[in-house]
């Protein structure tokens, strides 16, 4: 019995109450086990107001377009730079290179984590190195990385798995770490072998954790993409920003700059989306 299982299992059958049977749901908004479309879109609220923001702050001139380009002016690059077809092109490659890292890095982390999760031998051996790794900044590592591969894609794609598989190993550990005895317990009593242990225990408490440290990693992907992509690059967008500080051309670092913001944006949703639906067996306060 997992613990998904039993926390679906209500206390009390609802049709053993017919004169709550009719009755609208009570429970808080909060609780209320899937969000509406007004909470579904409330996390644009807070990119609009910035979008709000620049237009206004443009508008009125207290930004200095030499500064920060308009709004206006970003969307007649991208424009600009979609009909030439530069902007697809350098996207498919940093897309390419995010995805490939955050696969990779994914992968890696829940291994390991489970490796180290279940088993004190793995502990002692794999979460030492992951702290260590973890208290070493990406970028002090890039000049090494470029020694034993090289300036391609290798180096690039490994700079982004060692940016995503630390937070996903810390969170899926900790989700290990954090499972409630009492699913223990129960699995013992009713003589689960390993491998059911596992399947019905393990993983349902681990995900939590793993979901956390997806979020993280998405981030993580695209903050090492930015780095990789402004060292010694010759496509990516990354690149395309690093040719425009070469001719001062502001409106294409700042567009540089949205198309990264909306990719992590876009990113973070889907995680969550993905991860409302697999815990979707989960009643918390965030529904």
């Amino acid at each position: 019995m997992s613990a998904a299982t039993v926390l679906e299992r209500p206390a009390v059958a609802p049709h053993q109450h017919p004169d709550l049977a009719d009755r609208e749901d009570v429970r808080p908004a909060g609780r209320r086990l899937g969000p509406g479309p007004r909470r579904r879109l409330a996390w644009l609220l807070g990119p609009s107001a910035l979008l709000l923001l620049w237009t206004v702050s443009s508008g009125t001139g207290l930004l200095d377009p030499r500064v920060l380009s308009e709004p206006w002016t970003v969307v007649v690059t991208a424009g600009e730079l979609i009909a030439d077809g530069r902007l697809q092109e350098n996207l498919a490659v940093s897309a390419q290179r995010a995805l490939l890292g955050l696969i990779f890095g994914t992968v890696v982390g829940a291994v390991l984590a489970l490796v180290a999760g279940l088993s004190r031998v793995g502990e002692a051996l794999i979460d030492g190195p992951v702290q260590i790794k973890r208290a070493i900044p990406g970028l002090a590592l890039i000049p090494l990385l470029i020694l034993w591969f090289g300036i391609d894609e290798t180096m690039k794609v490994l700079t982004i798995t060692l940016g995503v598989f630390v937070p996903v190993y810390l969170q899926t550990y900790a989700g290990l770490r954090g499972i409630d005895l009492r699913y223990v317990e129960l699995a013992q009593t009713v003589r689960l072998s390993r491998a059911s242990f596992i399947r019905r225990v393990v993983l349902p408490g681990a995900l939590p954790g793993f979901f956390l440290g997806l979020r993280f990693a998405v981030t993580g992907a695209w903050v090492s993409l930015v780095v990789v992509e402004q060292i010694n690059a010759t496509s990516g967008i990354g690149y395309m920003m690093e040719l425009a500080r070469t001719y001062g051309q502001t409106n294409i670092i700042v567009l540089g700059l949205a198309v990264y913001g909306i990719l992590g944006l876009l990113s973070d949703g889907t995680v969550r989306l993905i991860e409302r639906k697999a815990l979707s067996w989960q009643r918390t306060l965030a529904g």
